[in-house]
């Protein structure tokens, strides 16, 4: 219902922000590390006298939500392909790209560290088409199983493509992606499934990703490229992801001072990774999890405050 409300509100909703004391809003996705650098970013919008709200999205809708002035920044939004509904908007003067920050993301097949021993050849993909059957469950005779969520990787084209000796297990949310992560390597139990760096994988699980061929435009396009020639999606993912900011194209004019913040904000690698580490996988009450954090990153994200306010804007100084 919730998702059903945002869709028409984006469809509809003409509001601009006008109000001295209208909220920043914020998005709320479904993944940890976003969920918590969300609010620390929103307690330093606090800090600047500014209130902020939030509202729990999927990040399907933002680009539509941020067109519209419904929420006013993403402080971490992943871009794997530079014609992408995000550049799109961005050329259309839909949503300003507020720059990308120092962490770079990889999205693709990924198994733990042990798994090697027990497949001879990881991480060149070729290893899987000799040893699939040790990533069977129940119910999948011979056949590998890959886990993976509720997104569309090109995954079953890949699999097709490359003559894979897979099937897909799609699971419901991110959640129990974890979960099945988290009970085979207590067991030592092979698994091969959707990973994305930066996550609490980086710091908590050893292991690589799948290296599948390189992934050039014309595998989409055209069949004759790559080890398939019949068949396109005979590559992996691209290899680096960029994450990005981005903001309704008013909030420069409407909070200057909350622009020059968003300008500054800057996430490492590790950065991120902590932060889902520590929301999502050491199940920290929200508010230990921030204090953690802050412990941790104490000099960077001060530093997300080193700028002065036109004089004129509404709230503190970051200095005061």
């Amino acid at each position: 219902m919730r998702v059903l409300l945002l869709t028409i509100l984006i469809l509809t909703s003409t509001k601009l922000y006008s109000s001295a004391d209208e909220p920043i809003v914020l998005p709320i996705n479904h993944w940890a590390s976003q969920k918590l650098l969300i609010k620390i970013v929103g307690n330093k919008i606090e800090q600047l006298g500014y209130k902020v709200d939030y509202l729990p999205m999927n990040s399907t809708l933002e680009l539509g939500a941020l067109r519209k002035g419904l929420i006013h920044f993403q402080v971490e939004l992943w871009q794997s392909h530079d014609d992408g509904p995000f550049m799109k908007a961005v050329s259309k003067g839909y949503v300003e790209d507020m720059g990308l920050h120092s962490a770079i993301g990889r999205e693709d097949w990924w198994y733990p560290a042990y798994v090697k021993e027990l497949c001879p050849g990881l991480p060149q993909w070729q290893a899987l088409k000799k040893c699939s059957a040790i990533f069977s469950r129940q119910g999948s005779g011979s056949k590998g199983v890959y886990f993976t969520g509720p997104w569309n990787y090109r995954d079953a084209e890949l699999i097709r493509a490359l003559e894979l000796n897979f099937t897909i297990e799609r699971l419901e949310n991110t959640q129990l992606l974890w979960q099945e992560l988290r009970v085979a390597e207590k067991n030592i139990q092979p698994i091969i499934l959707l990973n994305w760096q930066p996550n609490w994988v980086d710091v908590r699980i050893k292991g690589d990703f799948v290296e599948f061929p390189e992934f050039e435009k014309s595998c989409e396009q055209d069949p004759a490229w790559g080890v398939n020639k019949e068949m396109t999606f005979d590559c992996g993912n691209p290899k680096v992801t960029l994450i990005k900011k981005a903001a309704w194209p008013g909030l420069k004019k409407r909070w200057p001072c909350v622009y020059q913040l968003l300008k500054k904000v800057n996430l490492t690698t590790e950065m991120i990774a902590e932060a889902s580490a520590l929301y999502g996988i050491d199940k920290k009450t929200e508010q230990q999890a921030i204090t953690a954090w802050l412990a941790k990153f104490s000099d960077q994200s001060q530093d997300w405050l080193s700028f002065t306010c036109p004089k004129n804007f509404l709230g503190n100084s970051p200095q005061s």
